[in-house]
């Protein structure tokens, strides 16, 4: 009988991992701080907005770190306002699973995959944001056993729209210490959101990287809508007001923790015409300024941005601009961030 999998090696474990590339102590504590000032975001106790703001995809350390280090010049001149949370987004979901898979599989996109290499190249990029920003940074959790890589040195998570269904992420979720957003489903559905929230923010038994494990329960997770896809393949928004309202009624209904929720400025609420992102962020500020029920619970915007417009193929080396869906180049980006601390 042929075996259709073939075992390369075994890679180290997260423990490992984390022992042989350690965050060091004084961010450690830089770390505690800054979750304690996120969680205060998402239960309501501060009023300043969270932007998770960065590449498509972490495709190279140094323009992600050059990328990095201009948002936090920026931070310091609008930390009244906002809270800059930047997107090193290892794993890259692919709707055919061809192509790029993201940071993770191949630390060099031009070479062949290496998970080996892949787990080391996602942990000290993290790091390295880290020490040489004073960021702490979001991840999209794609692969549940892959998250503890990364666990200690995370300030947001991510379950995208292919993921939000899965009861292995959801179960995932309930046992991370810091907000995880939940996005709608590609087809839109409201209530799968809803319901993995639900999932989340409750304490459940199971199975977790071989291990017997008991969750406590996550309250800041939470809503992210990103738009959705109808039957015939056209992509449709979320974000507009009567949408915002319709969601906070929904979510009203289902008595669940610190109700909040986050606007992807892209995806298929921009159909991927990555220049509406601005249009979109300050069209939700105005709802916000239009209803106390909106402002209640909009806690932020997810924005895809680089160093430069658009977007290139594999192969190009354009340096900063992006290998996967187009982004908000720089200048754009820097204009957008100080737009939005000024109308909040």
């Amino acid at each position: 009988m042929q075996n259709n999998i073939q075992f390369i090696r075994k890679l180290p474990i997260p423990m490992e991992l984390k022992e042989q590339y350690p965050l060091k102590p004084q961010y450690v504590a830089m770390k505690a701080q800054r979750d304690r000032e996120i969680a205060d975001i998402f239960t309501g106790k501060d009023s300043r907005l969270v932007l998770i703001i960065g590449p498509c995809s972490a495709d190279r350390e140094d323009s992600v770190l050059e990328y990095i280090s201009r948002l936090a010049v920026i931070q310091e001149k609008v930390s009244d306002k906002l809270l800059l949370i930047p997107r090193i987004y290892t794993n890259k979901p692919r709707t055919t699973g061809e192509g790029y898979k993201g940071m993770v599989h191949q630390p060099n996109p031009d070479a062949a995959e290496d998970m080996l290499e892949g787990i080391i190249a996602i942990r000290r990029l993290h790091t390295r944001a880290i020490e040489e920003s004073g960021l702490f940074c979001a991840d999209e959790m794609l692969y549940p056993e892959n998250y503890r890589y990364l666990s200690d040195l995370l300030a947001y998570v991510a379950v995208g729209a292919r993921s939000v269904e899965n009861q292995q992420h959801r179960l995932a979720a309930s046992g991370i210490d810091v907000p995880v957003g939940m996005k709608n489903p590609t087809g839109g559905d409201i209530s799968v959101m809803l319901n993995s929230i639900t999932a989340a923010q409750h304490s459940h038994t199971f199975l977790y990287r071989g291990w017997e494990c008991v969750s406590k329960g996550n309250p800041l997770a939470h809503a992210i809508l990103r738009g959705f896809v109808n039957q015939h393949g056209e992509s449709l928004p979320n974000y507009h007001f009567e949408d915002l309202i319709g969601l906070y009624r929904e979510y009203s209904a289902r008595n669940l923790q610190n109700m909040a929720v986050v606007v992807d400025a892209n995806h298929a609420n921009s159909g991927k015409k990555w220049a509406e992102q601005p249009r979109i962020c300050k069209e939700v500020l105005h709802a916000c300024r239009h209803s106390g029920e909106i402002k209640s619970y909009v806690k932020g915007f997810m924005i895809e941005s680089y160093l430069e417009d658009g977007c290139q193929k594999v192969g190009e080396h354009i340096y900063g601009k992006s290998i996967t869906d187009p982004c908000l180049g720089w200048e754009k980006t820097e204009r957008l961030i100080y737009d939005i601390a000024d109308l909040t």
